[in-house]
């Protein structure tokens, strides 16, 4: 017998925006119709909440109850306040280790917390500046040495061309992948994060605080770093759009994220 959806988790760009970054007006309309039937919808991605915040108001989920999986699982987050009910971040020795490495392969990085955007790059990437458009974050420039040694990250991103990027993932130290959770979030974006940090950890994490089991979540995504939560989630949902590797865990397939794939299956596996 099949278990009631009683939680959606949603990531953002590439499933809930479309292609131009906003809200399809049926995704808005969908996503506030299953609130109403009591179903809790929570935003999954790697964003900060101060990246989604203009999203929230417009879903009707900046209320009381409402909580956001916010960089990649390194949050979670009541959406209201930012009270935060789980987290798994970096130190600043974690920090260093990144920066130094990201420097040694020859490619630009920056980090984050819950507040700024830094780099130590001088010559700042593009794909940083795209990154402070994009989740709306100051950005300051800060050499290391000018942290306080409790500093603490919510994640360290390596950055630059796909090509490049890509050259330079394969020649990480071997005992990255066992320190850290390393992912992609898109082509030009390589995220570091502590090694419990990852959209399924983060769900797992709230579906307990909310007293839910996997078979009563839903998960909605397109990119590698959703993998960890669809694989959580008993049903998983793959983006028209997605890359083949998340199509392949998926239970099934939506629309594309112009077509409003969110809200298709929404209405196909929630309400039904």
């Amino acid at each position: 017998m099949t278990m009631t959806i009683k939680l959606i988790a949603i990531d953002m760009d590439g499933t809930l925006l479309n292609e131009h970054g906003d809200l399809n007006p049926e995704t808005i309309k969908t996503v506030k119709e299953a609130k109403e039937r009591g179903i809790k919808i929570v935003l999954c991605t790697g964003r900060p909440l101060m990246g989604i915040e203009r999203f929230l108001p417009v879903l009707e989920l900046d209320q009381v109850g409402d909580y956001a999986i916010t960089y990649n699982g390194a949050l979670v987050q009541h959406t209201a306040d930012g009270h935060v009910i789980a987290k798994h971040t970096l130190t600043y020795d974690d920090y260093l280790r990144i920066e130094y490495t990201a420097r040694r392969l020859g490619v630009h990085s920056h980090a984050e917390d819950e507040k700024y955007i830094y780099t130590a790059n001088h010559d700042i990437s593009r794909y940083t500046i795209h990154e402070v458009e994009l989740v709306n974050m100051p950005l300051r420039f800060q050499t290391a040495d000018q942290f306080d040694r409790g500093h603490i990250f919510s994640k360290v991103m390596l950055i630059d061309e796909p090509d490049i990027l890509a050259a330079a993932q394969q020649k990480l130290p071997a005992d990255f992948a066992t320190d850290y959770y390393v992912v992609n979030s898109e082509p030009f974006y390589l995220e570091v994060l502590n090694k419990h940090a990852n959209k399924g950890s983060g769900l797992a994490s709230l579906a307990e605080h909310l007293g839910l089991t996997a078979a009563e979540v839903m998960a909605i995504g397109d990119q590698a770093n959703d993998l960890t939560m669809l694989e959580y989630a008993d049903t998983a949902i793959a983006m028209g759009n997605a890359i083949p590797e998340v199509k392949a865990v998926a239970t099934a397939v939506t629309a594309t994220n112009r077509e409003d794939g969110v809200a298709q299956a929404i209405r196909h596996y929630a309400f039904n």
